[in-house]
């Protein structure tokens, strides 16, 4: 049985700009994926997002209003099961939260457990230099790309500054002889206990729990989660071991020197207070969205 909950009225001279705006707004990434894709090309930044969580660039690019808004007008486009009609015009069902019960309880538990902790801003990325650790250049991820720095000052940084990673799925891909030098073991269970806002792959996913959850969270907010996701997965990048070119447009980040972790801390902070007010507002969206199972 189908669920309303609005709660606002848009009118259609109001969110058609929206929606194309939406649209407009991601086409600078999506284009440009979509041509590298349809050529076999793979960009170690820029498709990340696209190949590392499971969505597809046309659900991207489908904008919705959120739960409790009402659109008018030419409504043609929002059509069911996503949408029900009502008499004002169509809003988001949200009937089938019911079925994701589970799925959004652990995402409001993750959200609110990363927003009550300190940040921790001493791991200087190198959850990618633990992913090639003591590998050979031929053995390592991103097969593509060169190494910037060898295998042997790999190892010495890992060992001279240490691990400290708090992300199951940063953790996870660490090589074996990497996972006993981290202090923790992050697990799928343990990830609401350990989350934190400094982490990268925390922010990134902000963007995963956005979509997760489409049609209820709006989109203005997916884009916003999207695109500090994109810088995030830069950062991320930059301070690897690999080389990603002419250093002009992704100039490296040297975490193996004083200096260049000093450069890390300090985008990693402002990444990190580019995505507090994103998952400020991610984690109201999910607790409206939680709210409906009352109604």
């Amino acid at each position: 049985m189908s669920t309303t909950i609005a709660r606002e009225v848009l009118a259609q001279e109001v969110w058609e700009p929206r929606h194309a705006a939406h649209r407009a707004r991601l086409e600078r990434w999506t284009i440009p994926h979509l041509d590298r894709r349809s050529r076999g090309i793979k960009h170690p930044v820029e498709d990340f997002l696209f190949e590392y969580y499971p969505f597809s660039v046309s659900k991207l690019l489908t904008w919705h209003p959120g739960i409790g808004v009402t659109l008018t007008g030419d409504v043609s486009s929002f059509t069911s099961p996503t949408y029900v009609t009502t008499d004002d015009g169509v809003t988001v069902d949200v009937a089938p939260i019911h079925k994701n019960r589970g799925r959004l309880d652990v995402a409001i538990r993750i959200l609110e457990g990363t927003q009550s902790r300190p940040a921790q801003l001493g791991c200087f990325g190198l959850h990618e230099w633990a992913m090639v650790y003591r590998l050979q250049p031929d053995q390592v991820r991103h097969e593509q790309l060169d190494l910037r720095v060898t295998p042997e000052a790999i190892a010495a940084t890992v060992d001279k500054v240490g691990l400290r990673c708090t992300h199951i799925d940063a953790y996870r891909f660490f090589t074996e002889p990497a996972m006993p030098l981290n202090p923790l073991t992050p697990t799928r269970e343990t990830q609401p206990d350990l989350e934190q806002p400094g982490c990268l792959h925390a922010t990134m996913d902000l963007y995963k729990y956005a979509m997760w959850f489409q049609p209820f969270v709006p989109g203005e907010l997916v884009a916003d989660t999207f695109e500090v996701a994109m810088r995030t997965r830069e950062l991320d990048m930059r301070a690897s071991p690999y080389d990603l070119g002419d250093g002009v447009t992704y100039p490296p980040v040297a975490i193996e020197t004083t200096e260049g972790r000093r450069e890390y801390a300090q985008e990693q902070a402002r990444i990190m207070q580019a995505a507090e007010p994103n998952r400020g507002l991610l984690l109201e969206a999910l607790r409206r969205a939680r709210g409906t199972l009352q109604v």
